[in-house]
């Protein structure tokens, strides 16, 4: 697509830019196929915008002129005073149609090439393959050496299961065949696969989506095999199922369901309900709303506030997390994970575990590898779920903020424990930006395989390996973490969750004095480190 047929007005002279924390300044306005740029009267960027940030457009032409409002992904609100109602009404056009963009090799990141990075480099951080033999290392030195998982191929042309990557780990005893029955049974083709190996009780998180009983209650011997031989032979498995026990009772009158304890025999059934979808975007736009009232009523700020629910599903998250994780930690017993599709709330409820768990995942490294694995190789569908943000008007189905309230559970672990994490919350707002609007690849398309179809590994550079890269390393490590090898729990009591100011009030004057701060601990401890001669290189150690 050619983009300048869609660009009626590239340039409009004397522009009025009012943004947060500037006062308003006039100058140039130009529109690419990607950015908006606008220059001040000196000639320098003072803002280089990608469209495809831009969540909602308003527009007030009057006789003579007219006012452009731009709503952001990342929260902010933009105005843009532009003189010539024609010149307002064709810049507004082209931003519309420029910011939604639906072709994934039409997106920013198909065309950016910054310096110092090449196509030729690795994409991503680690495979399947890798993650496995790391396991397989851990776990040979328990007294028992029996192998109990296998790496598995089935899966290497993507026929079984469309969203899950190339490689999985299983049970060593359930052979290809067996699991490709299996696959027709889960809903997705999401059949259990291995996620996390606990080395402190030698038991496994797994995931996957429902079963598909039915009405009928239709059984799978295949699938009752497997998760047979994920406990093998140990008294009690847990199955948590992020749906009320009616939600998955309902499910079965369209061809879904859950395991029946009559055939499921050793594995224990808990429903814990995570709402998503609808509910949760809903929240989330309720939620922005209340942190834009500029009232001074305290009364209906904290109303607002409340009715949006947000930190109900915060909580509710980090609740499952810890139960999940008290499961393997406390009680020594595997947990199966999933829900409806298991690419939501399913990935949601085993990162969290994970990092109440595992003191490898809190690393910087550590962190974006979970991301990696739990997320983008899982099949989490980004390009449906963040289409959009909370200021648009066009409400799609798919849409849904699970991958925000994520990092909003991982903020609130960071604020609870703030010397166990390896990161710091600058790469958790870094993250929430480039998820909706971003110049790496990694976070488009919906699964594995649409990211090989389009051939984002090959023309896109990988976030990740960006932010790992020694000057944006040091960025976003922090500055005070003392690496700690137990496990971490979470208070969800209400006193204790608070409302994810740097993200959600970013764009506010208090905001200025947390970066300010963030700033001077990061200079003061690198000082103190640097008088006692320890270098800070590597930060993850």
């Amino acid at each position: 697509m050619e983009f300048s047929e869609h660009i009626k007005t590239a340039n409009v002279e004397d522009v009025v830019l009012r943004r947060p924390f500037h006062p308003p300044t006039k100058g140039t306005l130009c529109v690419t196929g990607h950015h908006l740029i606008f220059s001040n009267r000196g000639g320098d960027s003072a803002l280089e915008l990608l469209l495809r940030n831009i969540d909602a457009i308003e527009k007030r032409p009057s006789a003579s002129s007219g006012t452009i409002t731009l709503k952001c992904k990342d929260l902010r609100v933009l105005q843009l005073d532009i003189p010539g109602m024609e010149e307002c009404l064709n810049v507004a056009s082209s931003i519309e149609f420029l910011s939604s963009l639906e072709t994934v090799s039409e997106m920013y990141p198909f065309f950016y090439r910054p310096p110092g990075l090449s196509l030729q480099d690795q994409w991503g951080l680690s495979s399947t393959e890798q993650r496995y033999t790391q396991m397989k290392e851990i776990s040979s030195n328990r007294p028992v050496q029996r192998v109990r998982w296998r790496l598995s191929h089935v899966n290497r042309d993507y026929a079984v299961c469309p969203s899950y990557p190339p490689d999985v780990i299983v049970p060593h005893s359930v052979d290809d065949e067996t699991l490709a029955k299996v696959a027709r049974f889960r809903q997705g083709g999401r059949f259990p696969v291995l996620c996390y190996y606990h080395r402190k009780t030698d038991t496994v998180i797994m995931r996957s989506s429902q079963p598909l009983t039915g009405a009928n209650k239709k059984r799978c011997k295949e699938d009752e095999l497997l998760l047979q031989a994920v406990i093998d032979g140990s008294e009690l498995g847990y199955i948590i199922d992020t749906r009320s026990n009616q939600q998955a009772q309902q499910a079965r009158m369209t061809g879904g369901g859950f395991e029946s304890k009559s055939f499921y025999k050793g594995w224990k059934r808990l429903h814990r309900q995570l709402d998503k979808g609808k509910v949760l975007q809903e929240s989330l736009t309720k939620l922005v709303e209340a942190c834009g009232d500029h009232s001074h009523s305290v009364d209906r700020w904290l109303s607002k506030l409340e009715n949006s629910k947000w930190l109900s599903h915060v909580q509710t998250a980090l609740s499952t997390a810890g139960l999940l994780a008290e499961c393997v930690e406390r009680d020594g017993h595997s947990v199966l994970v999933h829900g409806s599709e298991g690419t939501d709330m399913t990935l949601l409820v085993s990162s969290l575990a994970q990092l109440i768990l595992d003191p490898g995942s809190r690393t910087l490294a550590g962190f974006l590898g979970l991301l990696e694995k739990e997320w983008v190789q899982a099949g989490h569908p980004f390009h449906q779920r963040c289409t959009h943000s909370a200021y648009s008007h066009v409400r799609l189905r798919h849409e849904a903020p699970v991958f925000v309230l994520l990092l909003d559970c991982v903020w609130q672990l960071a604020r609870q424990f703030p010397l166990a994490m390896g990161f710091s919350e600058p790469l958790l707002l870094r993250l929430a930006k480039e998820v909706y609007a971003s110049e790496y690849g990694t976070f488009l398309c919906n699964s594995d395989q649409e990211r090989c179809v389009t051939g984002v590994k090959e023309r896109t550079h990988c976030l990740f390996r960006f932010l790992l890269r020694p000057g944006e390393r040091q960025r976003y490590f922090n500055p005070l973490y003392e690496p700690n090898e137990l496990a971490i729990w979470p208070s969800v009591q209400p006193p204790s969750l608070e409302l994810w100011k740097g993200l959600f009030l970013q764009w506010t004057d208090d905001a200025l004095h947390l970066v300010e701060a963030q700033e001077m601990i990061q200079n003061l401890v690198n000082r103190c480190r640097w008088d006692l001669g320890d270098e800070v290189e590597n930060p993850d150690g």
